[in-house]
């Protein structure tokens, strides 16, 4: 085959590889792109998710969502839970990563119980975490009341339940960003800490001059990968809260379910999916100039 591709020209050699491409690109458009073009179109719609037929309404649906104040909750959230994720499960993750970089035993076993969380679904943890977190039976509230004290709503304060969803989420991924740290620091060479060992560098300077800037292509990766998990958290808050009391710790994933099954109002529903859509490209846009910026200044 190598013989037969070498006697065509080269200009038949690219397109006879990018041939190949089809088949993928076919499944791209069919699954991902269609499905987003009906979505932006039904959401200039009335639709009610089950009925043949149904009206334009034009931006209707658009207006409508910055006056409804069960979106403005849900958006608030969306960006605790993302960003707030993605702050903790980088000082973990680093912390963790740091912690376990050398090889052995021990330090190969407790990656494996730091990464098991990811495996677990997050309806699972959810579940699980609701058993701790619960108000009658709760683990947590057992305890309190066994040492006297008096049991805390954990899921019916707002406050409260929005923190817990974002602890579980970081708990449950931040194996992910752990992996990503350890790659990077095993791709530093051994050399440059010698080096600077012997310039008699101080391990906290080293790691602020050398390890830090070197870590920036997987401070990058980590960053991106746990913020769009976060703005699009659905599993934890169905789970955990359903999104109550009420709407209050709704994520705009949770809501878009909400609106359209509870409410059967699908064209609206996919106006808040539009919307979260454009979010999440968005932030994933401004965050890598950012992240492009911190990479210039390292001389990357």
């Amino acid at each position: 085959m190598e013989t037969r591709l070498q006697n065509h020209p080269p200009r038949y050699r690219g397109a006879s590889i990018n041939l190949m491409y089809l088949p993928a690109m076919a499944i791209f458009l069919l699954f991902l792109v269609w499905p987003v073009i009906q979505g932006a179109m039904l959401s200039f719609t009335n639709w009610d998710g089950y009925s043949p037929t149904f009206a334009q309404v034009g931006a209707a649906n658009y207006t409508r969502l910055w006056s409804d104040p069960n979106f403005m909750i849900s958006l608030r959230n969306t960006f605790i839970y993302g960003i707030g994720s993605t702050i903790l499960q980088q000082i973990v993750g680093l912390f963790l990563a740091v912690l376990l970089d050398k090889s052995g035993k021990v330090s190969n076993t407790l990656r494996s119980i730091m990464y098991l969380p990811v495996l677990i679904s997050p309806v699972v943890m959810g579940t699980f975490y609701y058993l701790v977190f619960r108000y009658r039976q709760g683990a947590l509230n057992d305890i309190l009341e066994a040492l006297g004290g008096d049991p805390i709503a954990y899921l019916s304060s707002p406050g409260f339940a929005v923190a817990v969803i974002v602890f579980i989420n970081s708990f449950q991924f931040v194996g992910i960003s752990m992996l990503i740290y350890l790659s990077g620091l095993q791709a530093i060479p051994e050399e440059v800490h010698e080096a600077a060992q012997l310039d008699g560098v101080s391990s906290w300077q080293q790691f602020r001059e050398i390890t830090w800037p070197m870590l920036h292509p997987a401070f990058a990766a980590s960053v991106v990968i746990n913020l769009i998990g976060g703005l699009k958290l659905y599993d934890i808050v169905k789970v955990l809260t359903d999104g109550g009391p009420g709407y209050v710790t709704n994520s705009v994933s949770t809501l878009i379910g909400r609106t359209y099954f509870g409410n059967q109002a699908a064209g609206y529903a996919a106006a808040q999916g539009v919307i979260l859509f454009f979010i999440i490209i968005v932030f994933t846009v401004v965050t890598n100039r950012w992240l492009d910026s911190r990479a210039r200044k390292y001389g990357m």
